[in-house]
């Protein structure tokens, strides 16, 4: 399966998309999404999606980060005009940069968050409580973990919400996400726990990449499952996106 690379998006494109999927990844991994996370993102694309990726270097700012994410998705859907309609997808700290979107969850029709956590800088980064006095460097991502989870309660949209939990994820933070979620007026959040860990997304099949016929199958099992679990919520979900 070809990808393709418009501006900073990454583009996976089936024969015949049936709707827009707007992906980003966690932090790190995130940088390299159509390597990172290849095998979720053409597992989805098999299930019909156009799957676009933003690429990006973490830093402490994050709410510059989700602009700067919906700016380079919404750029692309204006000179592709592309019409389709619009599920935003994000694992680990992608799931905190779609929430932090300046048109609050308005520009897609649903959101899917994969083991969501909101930890501090001091949590996230070994030794960093000890190294930032040193150096004089920002002590807390902006906004901090209290002031997103306030941002989130108070989004406008989507209302079609789907968290998604790794049973073996010692890093989730999904249950948190869930209790601000379902607050929303006439939303519709759904939990579901799947097999796997914090980093079941991210699979690349690095194997299957260098040594051809050698492949993960177990693995792979597990990513078509999230796959096909997107896909139907998503058509479950139809009637209340009309």
């Amino acid at each position: 399966m070809s990808w393709q690379q418009l501006n900073d998006i990454w583009i996976s494109r089936p024969s015949n998309p049936k709707a827009l999927l707007q992906f980003i990844g966690g932090s790190g991994l995130g940088a390299t999404p159509q390597l990172s996370y290849r095998r979720l993102l053409e597992a989805l694309t098999k299930q019909g999606w156009l799957v676009h990726c933003w690429p990006f270097v973490p830093n402490f700012d994050h709410q510059f980060l989700a602009v700067e994410a919906w700016r380079s998705f919404r750029k692309i859907q204006q000179e592709q005009e592309i019409k389709l309609p619009c599920l935003r997808v994000g694992h680990s700290m992608g799931c905190k940069l779609h929430l932090l979107a300046p048109d609050q969850g308005r520009g897609c029709k649903g959101q899917v968050h994969l083991s969501f956590n909101n930890f501090s800088a001091e949590r996230s980064i070994p030794l960093f409580s000890e190294l930032a006095p040193r150096f004089g460097i920002v002590s807390e991502f902006s906004p901090a973990p209290a002031e997103t989870l306030e941002i989130i309660s108070k989004i406008l949209g989507p209302k079609q919400q789907l968290i998604i939990k790794f049973r073996d994820d010692q890093l989730d933070q999904s249950q948190i996400l869930y209790n601000c979620l379902e607050k929303l007026d006439n939303s519709s959040v759904k939990q579901l726990e799947l097999a796997g860990d914090h980093l079941t997304p991210a699979s690349a099949g690095l194997r299957q990449q260098f040594f051809g016929g050698i492949t993960d199958g177990a693995r792979q099992r597990e990513l078509n499952r999230l796959a096909v679990s997107i896909t139907e919520w998503w058509n479950s979900q139809a009637s209340l996106r009309n």
